[in-house]
């Protein structure tokens, strides 16, 4: 909300430079042009005072401290004791500028609360009042060009065409303003539900980290117990058991790692993990990382490289490919990257980054990959496009902060 506020008070500073230019261009044609005799010096004091308070509002629109509803009221307050000054010294409610007074009410009633609403409308009403009441009445003048109700007339015309052209600008800029801050809030309650789900995942999944725990270990034993009866196991089936091992070995370190929430992998080790778990998964590698590929980093981004290699294999598979393009480079502190399939594309009618858990394209999926994926790219500071690769496949290109393990 402080946000809008905040726009809110940029604009009322351009309409009051605005307001002030028009003053001193009204002031000048009817001295000098029309002849008209106004207390100049003081409606000059009353234009002074009016622009140092709005450079002071420019100032204010540029600090950090937020803008809040009862500051905006009291700006608007300033602009209606100002034109009741102006007013009252030119002719008070003959004056044909004194439908002004509504402008402010119009301007504050998309934004401010209804009481602020109310409260500044009543303030207009007792500046119209003031003015009526202390006018000063202009002498009258022989031998202008045309008659003074005419003048009257052609004042409320260009009054028409000022506020219309305000209204039309401002409060178009104002509900644009509107409608960014309602999609942000649809944004963040979007971010809040999907971040509400992964703390939810992350409980479970640690329960069942911890579930997992004793039946893995049981699995590594059965598999070492028959490794280590070479007699009992044939020449062909010890490769597989020596695969199954190692993938019993990781899952289990993985499963440890859970209670680490601070350890970290490296880039390579990651990919050599993925390869691992998917060997029959030709992976095409280009860019260069050097001794930043070993570096120990977060371990959101070794999750965030799984993910999308585990993606990119799957809609691969399904085309009845059997490739993988991966591309990483460093710039400074930032680790830019690309998977490439060579599946089908991202179906028209399905979301690019889904925004909640559990909604997968794949028959077999959880749902969780993009989504977890979305969330870390977030997490450091990043962001992450997807689109068509040009003969088949998708891309997804993402880069974010090179963050190493605390």
């Amino acid at each position: 909300m402080s946000t809008l506020y905040s726009n809110l008070m940029r604009q009322l500073v351009l309409l009051r430079w605005l307001a002030v230019a028009g003053q001193c261009l009204a002031v000048l044609v009817t001295t000098y042009a029309l002849g008209i005799a106004l207390p100049t010096l003081t409606l000059a004091v009353g234009i002074v005072l009016l622009g140092a308070f709005n450079l002071w509002a420019s100032w204010r629109t540029r600090a950090i401290a937020p803008v809040r509803a009862i500051e905006v009221m009291a700006h608007v307050a300033v602009d209606i004791a100002s034109l009741a000054f102006m007013i009252a010294w030119s002719s008070g409610a003959m004056n044909p500028f004194t439908s002004l007074f509504l402008l402010p009410v119009a301007l504050v009633a998309v934004a401010l609360p209804p009481v602020l609403v109310i409260a500044t409308a009543v303030l207009a009403a007792l500046g119209y009042a003031a003015a009526v009441v202390f006018a000063q009445p202009l002498p009258h003048v022989h031998g202008l060009p045309v008659s003074t109700l005419d003048l009257h007339l052609a004042g409320m015309a260009i009054n028409f065409v000022i506020s219309t052209c305000v209204f039309a600008y401002f409060l178009t800029r104002l509900a644009q303003a509107l409608r960014d801050r309602e999609a942000e809030v649809s944004r963040l309650h979007e971010q809040f539900t999907r971040n509400e789900g992964l703390v939810a995942l992350a409980t479970h999944a640690a329960s069942v980290a911890h579930e997992l725990n004793t039946p893995l270990g049981t699995l590594t034993l059965l598999v070492e117990d028959q490794l280590a009866q070479p007699n009992m196991v044939a020449e062909e089936r010890r490769d597989d058991l020596d695969t199954m091992a190692m993938i019993l070995n990781d899952c289990r370190d993985r499963v440890r790692a859970l209670a680490l929430p601070n350890a970290g992998i490296s880039v390579e080790q990651s990919i050599a993990r993925w390869q691992l778990l998917r060997p029959t998964i030709a992976l095409d590698r280009t860019g260069t990382l050097g001794d930043a590929g070993h570096t120990v980093i977060d371990a959101g981004i070794g999750h965030l490289l799984l993910a999308l290699l585990n993606n990119a294999a799957d809609a691969s598979e399904a085309a009845g490919s059997h490739r993988v393009e991966l591309r990483l480079e460093q710039h400074g502190e930032r680790l830019a990257g690309e998977v490439r399939d060579h599946g089908h594309g991202v179906r028209e009618d399905h979301p690019l980054l889904p925004g909640t858990l559990f909604q997968s394209t794949k028959s077999h999926g959880l749902g969780i990959g993009l989504v977890l994926s979305h969330a870390t790219v977030e997490r450091l500071g990043g962001q992450m496009a997807l689109s068509p690769a040009a003969d088949g496949g998708t891309r997804v290109a993402f880069e974010l902060a090179f963050r190493q393990a605390s």
